[in-house]
């Protein structure tokens, strides 16, 4: 295994946390100079950090804990009522592993789901060169999922293989389609994925208890989370 310590971080300047009103944020990330690779993004994940386009960070607040990374253990977790109604409500929808979703098809998704889900977000608004430098394909362990009915695109899931699981990087979907609940659906079916290529974890990056966005993050039970560098297990949490 790499030596991580080898690794050089820096961190940002305090900034308004994106989160949480009030708070300052201050995030520390790799040396994009680093010779990464997938091996040491896997160790890295372990640790609790993400990536974003080829930056890998983890916050690192003075006066905040709040940022949890969490994720779902594969073959302890049971599908809730409702989750299995979201399966059963997308029997229709095809999902394909494709190498590229530098389209014009993929981005006018993607454009539509930011305009109409995150205008008060920092994507907004959105643009061809922030979708290709948010969404990119790393060290060769990205896939992208596509999700189609009758050949009509209605989401995008990028997500990377690591040696331990699979990390949910991005989704973004048809806004019109809110019957289908295409969030859960994408997260369950990478679970299910994950089981069958025998990876025991899906990263979900992080979850803030008391942010609302993140709220449908502990709706995969039992789930893990990380605390004082341990992964904890979750069975029965109330919100």
């Amino acid at each position: 295994m790499t030596d991580l310590s080898e690794l050089k971080l820096y961190a940002t300047k305090p900034h308004p946390c994106s989160y949480l009103p009030g708070k300052d944020a201050t995030t520390i990330f790799i040396d994009p100079d680093a010779d990464m690779n997938g091996d040491i993004f896997s160790q890295l994940s372990e640790l609790g950090f993400r990536r974003s386009g080829h930056h890998v960070y983890r916050p690192k607040c003075q006066d905040c804990r709040a940022c949890v990374p969490i994720r779902i253990p594969v073959e302890e977790f049971k599908m809730s009522r409702s989750q299995k109604r979201c399966i059963k409500a997308n029997r229709d929808v095809q999902t394909l592993i494709v190498d590229n979703i530098d389209t014009e098809e993929h981005y006018q998704l993607y454009a539509n789901y930011i305009e109409q889900r995150h205008a008060d977000g920092d994507m907004y608004p959105p643009s061809v060169q922030q979708y290709r430098d948010f969404l990119t394909s790393e060290w060769g362990i990205t896939r992208y999922l596509e999700f189609r009915i009758e050949n009509r695109l209605i989401a995008v899931s990028v997500c990377d293989l690591l040696d331990n699981g699979i990390s949910a990087i991005y989704a973004f979907f048809d806004p019109n389609e809110t019957k289908r609940s295409l969030g859960v659906f994408n997260i369950l079916f990478q679970t299910q994925w994950a089981k069958e290529l025998k990876l025991p974890f899906v990263y979900l990056g992080y979850w803030i208890s008391k942010c609302k966005k993140m709220s449908y993050k502990v709706e995969y039970r039992p789930f893990q989370v990380l605390i004082e560098n341990r992964w904890v297990v979750v069975k029965d949490y109330k919100s």
